[in-house]
């Protein structure tokens, strides 16, 4: 009997079905990196429009973890995608390199009281190491870039470039001394920028304190409420979670417009909000009774005498003070709030007045009374104890509530005012306009992804306050500036003088300007000057790359002023790099160093909490890679809808592989069923394709276009939907079902076959290319296998133009309805299998009753309509009415053909080949079948 197994045109590809991605990835970044594929690609896309999306620098300290991948996945989507759309899209990786994580590492490792140039030397060092080893796990990721030459903050032109732009921004008159409450870090030693800052839960000691009008004023008090005197001692309570504070108090603030009232308690007159008198009571476990009312203006400079220190403390009327608690009087300390510090200027007392009684490293200066040299965290119940002392302590109890801690150390932290450089939001530049002013233009001028970053990012912007941009590190950036002995200001030739810094930390770095003799620069003028120590916030550092970098180290032909097309972070960029950026460029340059922003969420586990190693629930991005493969990884990133949490566990990357097999078998599928097949010799034009060719067709290109719509608009996950519906139902479940019969049983060479092939062509270039910026590892395999022995790579290569055609919305139309008629048949099939009168839908014969539309349609499939039912034959019957509307199912009673598997009456008419139908015996001895539709 003859074998005619081996008659069919089975599917054969090199193409494996099981990626293997753990052990292969690595090889193919190996091979990448040999032959320059990154150069390579540069060169392709020479003379194309520009796409720049700048890097925001993570921080060189530490292994990478899954918030690291995400965004650089993200960003190599991008960058892939808009190369493949037809733009040069260069992408150049960075790091941020300065600032207190790095130089408090070299203290754990080396010891602290190092010398200053050995502490910049074992940091700059600690920095290289870890950028070495954060690149190669990026690497890993199938992310590429110009990793040979990435920007590092530290490199000496950069570090020379970011003092040109302070010099820029000083010349502008932005930048100020000045005395202001920063951002503590007792830990730290150093102010922070408002993106260090977190919040956690605190338990705090909440105290109401009693302040008694002075004798003087009491009378002033009597008539503000309207009274004549004042018939018992009188005292302005105050309410405040921070009693370490009550040693700078310095003031009392009233909001003007609240009523506040004078409530007799019995031993003495207190007086709180009006609205707030019942809560008062009911907390100092008192009873008493509202005398006489009073607006807060009323109030305004009456003199009441400090608890424990022998000064007064003047109301000064502030619009910030609240009701929501307390007493609705706030104790105003300048030195520690900047609420009480505006306040405080704005009744015209000066800087030189404000008490700074707690040093930087958390203790009062000794010789404060009481509490001189305690630590004002331990110094709090003390405070309460001395209040208690003489007789002001009102209440006092405990409350859980967030507060402000720092991010490196967990800490909490105050605020305290020290003399500190600011960038001022208000200060006018030489065109009159504000820094906040062009900042707010510029969040207006710049598109989001997605939308709602327009809004945080302007709330804020209006809302801030000046930048402290100064610290006291020794691993940072310098401040250059030469200050006056006697007067403090500033040498008139700074701006001359930055440049000459500028140009020593080119050639040796940072460690240039502390190693400077001051005379070097000023001559006999250095007696008169000293030169800072201040070295800048980090977040100046990343914030002016958009200088040191897109118009510096990796410039590329920008004009003055570049502005990136996009940046890519993190949420909380808002108020980081996004932020600083912001600020510096419309600084210098006007306007925001970038044209979109684009910001995804955090990375949780499955049940949405953030991932710890306390709770056990870290995954990290180089297990993923060891165990399934970076493809996989990256898979996950494109599936998530990265505008929100992105959640990840083990379950969801079993349903992520389970996705990317049935991808993978489907382009096996397609390249199997084309191993035989040139698109040079062998191509069939398209008006000789099969109808159902011309449909898939259609529906790759609305896919194709709505994919690469998708990423113009960066919704990543919505091409994963599209990609894997494509491939399950479009492809799968249709029309590679129908056409497995055709592309086996019909002539090698023949017209059906060579068209079917030539539409498998376009729909395999067209889904390679698509997946290229997602499954990056998959399509350069699945690339090199379609073009064997060429030194190729599917990213010099832009996405796939399909041949046009006329007619493909009717032609959508009509098969989409002969698609849902051949549902319903699948299903009745189905029932007839599950009954176990048939095994295969070959075995089934179908009489469908149809209506006059559907009828037609189906009708002019004509024998072609068994194929497209998958069945051995299909009968039509037309029906009047939808009621009358059935198809039947029965098993056939005809023969089995051994090749084809189709149940037809003529098995055996051939008596050379009695166990083939004629349909198979015309296809291997005769001319072969005809086809037309499918």
């Amino acid at each position: 009997m003859a074998d005619y197994r081996k008659t069919l045109n089975l599917p054969d590809t090199s193409f494996p079905m099981r990626g293997d991605l753990p052990k292969r990835e690595p090889k193919w970044i190996a091979e990448w990196q040999q032959k320059k594929l990154y150069q390579r690609i540069r060169e392709a896309s020479a003379g194309r429009p520009k796409f720049v999306l700048h890097d925001g620098p993570p921080y060189a300290n530490g292994n990478l973890h899954l918030g690291h991948a995400l965004n650089k996945i993200l960003k190599d989507i991008i960058v892939r995608s808009k190369t493949m759309a037809g733009f040069d899209a260069p992408y150049v990786p960075g790091w941020d390199c300065h600032g207190l994580p790095i130089e408090h590492k070299v203290e754990v490792t080396h010891g602290k009281n190092l010398p200053a140039d050995k502490v910049r030397e074992l940091c700059r060092a600690y920095a290289a190491e870890q950028v070495e080893i954060q690149k190669q796990e990026f690497i890993r990721l199938g992310v590429l870039g110009e990793w040979d030459n990435p920007y590092l903050t530290m490199n000496f032109a950069n570090e020379a470039n970011e003092i040109r732009a302070l010099a820029e921004m000083t010349k502008a008159g932005y930048v100020f001394k000045g005395l202001k409450p920063v951002n503590w870090c007792f830990d730290c030693g150093s102010a922070l920028a408002e993106a260090e800052v977190e919040y956690a839960d605190k338990q705090s000691p909440t105290i109401d304190v009693a302040f008694a009008v002075t004798d003087a004023d009491a009378p002033k008090l009597a008539a503000a409420f309207g009274l004549d005197t004042l018939a018992k001692p009188a005292a302005a309570v105050i309410w405040t979670t921070t009693p370490w504070t009550i040693p700078a108090n310095q003031a009392l603030n009233a909001h003007p417009e609240f009523d506040y009232a004078l409530v007799d308690t019995g031993e003495r007159l207190l007086i709180v909000a009006e609205e707030l008198v019942a809560a008062c009571l009911e907390r100092y476990q008192a009873e008493g009774r509202i005398l006489a009312t009073t607006k807060g203006e009323a109030l305004e400079r009456i003199e009441f005498r400090h608890p424990l220190y022998d000064r007064v403390s003047p109301v000064y009327l502030a619009e910030y003070v609240g009701l929501d608690a307390g007493t609705g009087i706030v104790h105003s300390a300048p030195a520690h709030g900047v609420d009480d510090f505006n306040s405080w200027g704005a009744y015209g007392r000066s800087n030189d007045e404000i008490l700074s009684i707690v040093m930087g490293h958390g203790e009062y200066v000794p010789d404060l009374p009481f509490f001189g040299g305690m630590n004002i965290w331990k110094a709090n119940p003390a405070i309460v104890d001395k209040l208690r002392e003489v007789g002001a302590l009102v209440s006092d109890s405990k409350i859980s509530h967030s507060y402000m801690h720092c991010w490196r150390h967990k800490t909490p932290l105050v605020y305290r005012a020290t003399a500190q450089w600011f960038v001022g939001m208000d200060r006018k530049a030489a065109d009159q306009t504000t820094l906040r002013e062009r900042a707010l233009r510029g969040v207006e001028s710049t598109k989001f992804f997605p939308a709602w970053g327009q809004s945080r990012l302007h709330a804020m912007i209006a809302n801030r306050p000046d930048w402290c941009i100064s610290r006291q590190r020794n691993w940072g950036v310098p401040i250059p500036f030469f200050l006056h002995k006697e007067s403090g200001e500033l040498h008139p030739r700074t701006i001359e003088l930055m440049e000459e810094v500028a140009k020593r930390v080119e050639k040796e770095g940072i460690e240039a300007w502390f190693k400077l003799d001051a005379a070097e620069l000023l001559g006999a003028e250095a007696a008169h000057y000293d030169k800072i120590s201040d070295t800048l916030d980090v977040w100046f550092d990343s914030g002016t790359t958009h200088w040191h970098v897109l118009r510096g180290s990796h410039n590329d032909g920008h004009a003055e002023g570049p502005r990136a097309d996009l940046y890519l972070e993190g949420s909380d960029q808002h108020r980081g790099w996004f932020h600083s950026s912001l600020l510096t460029g419309c600084a210098i340059d006007g306007h925001p160093p970038y044209k979109a922003l684009l910001t995804h969420g955090f990375t949780v586990d499955q049940q949405g909490r953030k991932m710890s190693k306390s709770l056990g629930n870290t995954i990290l991005p180089q297990e993923v890679s060891d165990k399934m493969g970076a493809e996989i990884l990256r898979l996950w990133v494109a599936s998530t809808d990265y505008s929100g949490e992105l959640a990840m566990s083990k379950e969801i990357l079993a349903r992520v592989v389970e996705g990317y097999r049935r991808i993978r078998n489907t382009l096996r599928f397609l390249m199997a069923n084309t191993a035989d097949f040139s698109i040079d010799t062998d191509a069939v034009p398209i008006d000789q394709w099969m109808e159902i060719d011309r449909y898939a067709l259609a529906f790759t290109r609305q896919m194709g276009v709505q994919a690469e719509a998708d990423f113009g608009r960066f919704e990543f996950h919505r091409i994963v939907q599209g990609l894997q519906i494509f491939c399950s139902e479009e492809l799968g479940a249709f029309y590679l079902d129908i056409l497995k019969d055709r592309l086996y049983t019909t002539k090698a060479d023949s017209l059906p076959r060579r068209a079917a092939q030539t539409a498998l062509w376009h729909i395999t270039q067209t889904l390679i290319k698509l997946m290229a910026p997602i499954l990056t590892f998959t399509a350069e395999e699945a690339w090199a296998v379609l073009n064997p022995g060429k030194d190729d790579s599917v990213m010099l290569h832009t996405y796939h133009a399909l041949p046009a055609q006329e007619g493909e919305a009717g032609l959508i139309a009509r098969w989409e309805s002969i698609r849902s008629v051949r549902a319903d048949a699948l299903k009745v099939i189905e029932a007839l299998r599950a009954e176990g009168k048939v095994g295969a839908s070959l075995q089934a014969e179908l009489e469908l009753h149809l209506t006059d539309e559907k009828f037609v349609a189906m009708q002019s499939l004509e024998d072609d309509l068994r194929f497209v039912t998958m069945t051995s034959r299909a009968a039509l019957v037309k029906v009047a009415c939808a009621e009358e509307e059935r198809i039947v199912a029965t098993p056939s009673e005809q023969q089995k053909c051994e090749r084809c598997w189709h149940y037809t009456d003529d098995v055996g008419h051939d008596h050379d080949h009695p166990t083939l139908c004629g349909r198979c015996v015309s296809n291997l001895f005769g001319s072969g079948e005809a086809r037309s539709h499918a």
